[in-house]
């Protein structure tokens, strides 16, 4: 088997997609999620114009070499850029893998840990009020765990919370949204929001919640001793991750768990955290950490130290990420918990797949591959069109962390 041709297909069905397909001699072909959110375009010229020449006449097999040879061959290494375009073509090969052998991909993997993939969708309110009828909403669909952001009095953008109708950042502008933060009315409000989720909700729910890097480390330390009393499956990252070293601080003060790594495309980018015992989820993707080849790296030195999975889920990743996700969830052994947004109809559309949803668990489907295909026809009904990821600051004009 050789690889013949390879290319992208660039789409917006509700959101901008980067898609990349791999065809072989043999006519079985994989697919792969190029995403980037936000710098859609630098991944598929990576892909279009220094890995695909790479690929032709390659034997799709040979998964690990081709992932060495375009990590090592490339000198300049790691980055967002860089390695979503190695995972996408990583996802493809073991997609082609899969198929050529007749089963789905978490039969490749080394079969089923667990029988169905707990999930957490989200949960948004401009108020508390609204924000506990959402949660009510969820888990009326069947959710076991729930992820709840509310709006902060006297900020009028807060992260995970909609003007109306669905939540999504990545707005389509020619330069990106500017929205205001400040860290202590956040602080004074999110206790409120959890205890009010606790007194209507009672105990049997978990209830997760994304700070989105807007703290400094003791800030953070603050805000998951605050919230101790109401039991959080997971604090989300509570400070920018880039010094490893910050979340010691937190750890020193507080036993609310910490989940983190959305943002990571490496295993170094996490490696202190994991060996140090400083978080308790690592939310590296499929998409943006190199693929299932080097996310298993990253899942297996995180088992060493109790530290689970809880990959990043959001409806900025394809549901060609999802569905291989959901193969990598149902055989990892430390899975903790996997994000599932749903993603809008004409997306689904676009994509269709094996996986399904059942009273808060997701299962990946029985389909040969990954299980995700790509109507390419229908796709070019949808155009590309800019967009970009907000960007924040202070009541001062200082830039932050968004």
């Amino acid at each position: 088997m050789r690889i013949t041709n390879a290319y992208c297909i660039v789409t917006s069905p509700g959101r901008n997609f980067v898609t990349l397909k791999i065809v072989t001699d043999e006519g079985v072909y994989g697919i792969g999620d190029a995403t980037l959110n936000g710098r859609e375009l630098a991944v598929e010229s990576y892909l279009t114009n220094h890995v695909i020449p790479c690929l032709i006449g390659r034997d799709p097999h040979q998964i690990e070499d081709i992932w060495q040879y375009l990590y090592k061959g490339a000198y300049w290494r790691r980055g967002p850029v860089t390695m979503s375009a190695i995972a996408a073509v990583d996802t493809a090969l073991w997609d082609i893998k899969a198929k050529a052998a007749g089963m789905p991909l978490y039969q490749l993997l080394g079969g089923k840990s667990r029988d169905g993939v707990m999930v957490y969708s989200h949960a948004n309110g401009r108020d508390i009020e609204e924000a506990m009828d959402r949660v009510a909403q969820y888990k009326e669909k069947g959710f076991k765990a729930i992820r709840v952001q509310a709006g902060v009095p006297g900020l009028d953008k807060v992260y995970g919370v909609p003007k109306g109708g669905s939540y999504e950042p990545a707005i389509r502008a020619t330069v990106p949204d500017e929205s205001l933060w400040a860290t202590e009315p956040y602080l004074d409000f999110a206790p409120k929001l959890f205890a009010a989720a606790r007194d209507r909700f009672g105990w049997d729910l978990h209830l997760l919640h994304d700070v989105h890097h807007r703290l400094t480390p003791i800030e953070a330390a603050r805000l998951g001793k605050s919230l101790e009393p109401y039991r959080l499956f997971w604090m989300e990252d509570p400070t920018p991750a880039e010094n490893q070293e910050a979340f010691r601080l937190i750890r020193q003060h507080t036993v609310t768990p910490v989940a983190v790594g959305e943002v990571f495309n490496s295993i170094h980018d996490c490696r202190d955290l994991i060996q140090n015992q400083l978080i308790d989820y690592i939310r590296a993707t499929i998409v943006h950490a190199g693929g299932i080849t080097h996310l298993r790296r990253i899942a297996a030195l995180a088992e060493l130290y109790q530290v689970r999975t809880g990959f990043h889920g959001a409806t900025d990743l394809s549901p060609v990420c999802m569905g291989t996700a959901l193969h990598f969830d149902t055989w990892v052994p430390n899975f903790g918990i996997q994000e599932y947004m749903i993603h809008a109809p004409e997306t689904d559309a676009v994509f269709p797949h094996a996986y399904s949803f059942k009273d808060g668990y997701l299962h990946p489907g029985e389909a040969p591959g990954h299980g995700v295909d790509i109507d390419e026809e229908l796709a070019k009904k949808y155009p590309y069109t800019q967009a970009y990821l907000p960007v924040a600051r202070l009541r001062d004009g200082s830039m932050w962390d968004w």
